[in-house]
């Protein structure tokens, strides 16, 4: 078996990568985030990509409340889609995408970053 066979929900994730390139070529980069989050939001209506967003999860310890995450996308209940607007990738977004994993007991998160000359994007798999 090769490695892209093994890949996490890699029809999916070849689909939600194709809509944020396409939001990207489109708008291009120097914007703040919440503007790529709105473009990503009607690309994902546009092919028929079932999400939610700005989904509050609740952290609790012993059944006591200490906290709430803000996902920006939970694709289809299986992929964590986390938006970033900066100059590179920060280990604390890595980090902020497990947190949001081991929250909502999904096992993928792809964290998407529009910075002024390109789209990146990094799989991120609960565990990893």
């Amino acid at each position: 078996m090769t490695y892209m066979s093994n890949l996490v929900e890699k029809e999916l994730s070849y689909r939600i990568v194709g809509a944020l390139f396409d939001v990207y070529n489109n708008l291009g980069g120097g914007y703040q985030e919440k503007y790529y989050q709105r473009a990503v939001s009607k690309e994902f209506k546009n092919r028929n990509i079932k999400f939610e967003e700005q989904i509050i999860i609740p952290l609790s310890f012993k059944g006591n409340s200490i906290g709430k995450y803000f996902l920006d996308f939970l694709i289809e209940d299986k992929i964590v889609l986390e938006i970033k607007a900066a100059n590179k990738f920060y280990i604390r977004d890595i980090k902020q995408v497990l947190a949001y994993l081991k929250a909502t007991n999904k096992s993928l998160g792809i964290l998407a970053n529009f910075n002024r000359n390109n789209l990146q994007f990094k799989r991120i798999l609960k565990g990893d």
